[in-house]
């Protein structure tokens, strides 16, 4: 995980309604009505919260067709585990300096 990833898992994990989102996904997959139902919030706002963490790589979504034909989204928990520490820290950064020496190695070089 490199600083922005990092950034992206705390961003998406330090707003109280995505905490609430994660804990009604934590069952299993619900669609999006179901969700915005037991949450109490409208779908457009349930799905700009669905969308930071979905980048951030906490959710993953598909769609399925109900019986009657209707597409169905739904949302699920993607795996993940991210212990904070100095070291979670460090590692990023290191991560974002190699990646940055390699720009700056390839950018040197002809063509």
């Amino acid at each position: 995980m490199n600083s922005e990833e990092l950034l992206a898992f705390l961003s998406a994990v330090g707003h109280a309604q995505r905490l609430r989102i994660i804990t009604e996904l934590a069952p299993g997959p619900m669609y999006v009505s179901e969700l915005a139902r037991r949450l109490g919030v409208s779908r457009p706002l349930l799905y700009m919260h669905l969308e930071r963490l979905e980048k951030a790589g906490l959710v993953a979504s598909r769609l399925e067709l109900s019986d009657d034909g209707k597409a169905l989204k739904y949302f699920e928990l993607a795996p993940f585990d991210v212990q904070l520490n100095v070291d979670t820290i460090l590692a990023a950064a290191q991560r974002d300096g190699a990646s940055e020496a390699g720009q700056h190695s390839s950018e040197g070089t002809p063509q």
